[in-house]
């Protein structure tokens, strides 16, 4: 068994500022992670571009110099194992995390590895893992893809693209771009109003000249090895297809969130509980971190907004501390 008094559950920025501010209040602390060092940027498309200005990602003190005010996935992950490497912070990688219990006020926490036992967890959690399914006949073919990468792949492809959010217009531009014909499914009227406002107008122009087929007010009912047939306003359609690219976000792991004891607010977004001054959860040492606080609302929280969790947490570890030292 491998005792801390904190363990952060999640090694992206917001674990690793966890982290970092553990190591500077004199905890002994532990992250773990069942993927890689910021499994979820990994996994954005190669050539993404932040929304963020690089000092507006920075954690621990360690300066983000990127070629551009806005740098790329590949800046990032740079950046982020360099953070790791200066403070040299404890971080245990390819591990998932099986189960989370409290037995007389210390945490167990079970590894599909190890055993740990800490004083406080901090749930870091990331959604990128668990993608909104369509489920429908023929979601598991391999043609299927609820994650992109880059467009090559789908040169000379007929493929659709699944949403109208920011990750389903840049996927239909950038294919369409590099050769690719790509007809757009979209359950709204119209693209949304929160796509970003310098990319808005071009994909609507390319809908409105006829270079991106879009079908709104519409849904996939069946994806066949072949086609894909899909419900739109005046009846169904059938069409030719080689990809299917599903943009339909994600979601925080609640089940692995209920089974550790938090509760949620009973509203749209299945909020969890947690003290806004402290970032404890309705468990007792238990807090909340990054993301995972918004619940299904996952564009509140964001890596430049949520660096300042680290502090309040620890800060509130710390008056513990001192209150139990008198």
């Amino acid at each position: 068994m491998i005792k801390a008094d904190i363990l952060i559950v999640g090694a992206g920025p917001i674990g690793l500022a966890c982290g970092i501010e553990a190591k500077k209040a004199g905890f002994s602390y532990v992250i773990i992670d069942k993927g890689m060092l910021v499994n979820s940027l990994y996994h954005y498309p190669n050539n993404m571009t932040f929304f963020s200005t690089s000092e507006k990602l920075e954690i621990g003190d360690v300066p983000f110099i990127s070629n551009n005010p806005k740098p790329t996935r590949a800046e990032a992950l740079e950046y982020y194992r360099r953070v790791c490497s200066s403070w040299k912070l404890k971080v245990n990688l390819y591990e998932k995390i099986e189960s989370i219990s409290n037995d007389n006020n210390l945490f167990l926490v079970q590894s599909e590895k190890e055993t740990y036992q800490s004083k406080a967890v901090i749930l870091a959690l990331g959604f990128y893992d668990l993608p909104y399914l369509l489920n429908l006949p023929g979601e598991d073919l391999a043609k299927v893809k609820h994650y992109y990468d880059e467009p090559h792949p789908y040169f000379a492809q007929k493929i659709i693209v699944v949403g109208a959010a920011n990750s389903a217009v840049d996927v239909a531009l950038e294919t369409w771009r590099k050769g690719a014909e790509v007809t757009m499914v979209v359950r709204d009227s119209a693209i949304r109003e929160s796509v970003k406002y310098w990319v808005r107008p071009d994909i609507e122009n390319r809908i409105k000249e006829g270079s991106i087929k879009a079908y709104f007010n519409s849904e996939i009912l069946e994806i066949t090895p072949t086609t894909v047939k899909i419900q739109i306003p005046d009846g169904q359609v059938v069409i030719p297809n080689d990809f299917v690219l599903a943009m339909t976000g994600y979601q925080p792991p609640f089940e692995f969130m209920k089974t550790s004891g938090i509760q949620f607010l009973k509203d749209e977004y299945h909020t969890p509980i947690y003290n806004e001054d402290t970032m404890e959860s309705n468990v007792e040492n238990l807090y909340l971190a990054g993301v995972v606080c918004g619940g299904l609302k996952t564009n509140k929280w964001f890596i430049e907004n949520s660096r300042v969790h680290a502090e309040l947490i620890l800060k509130d570890l710390v008056r513990k501390r001192e209150l139990s030292a008198k």
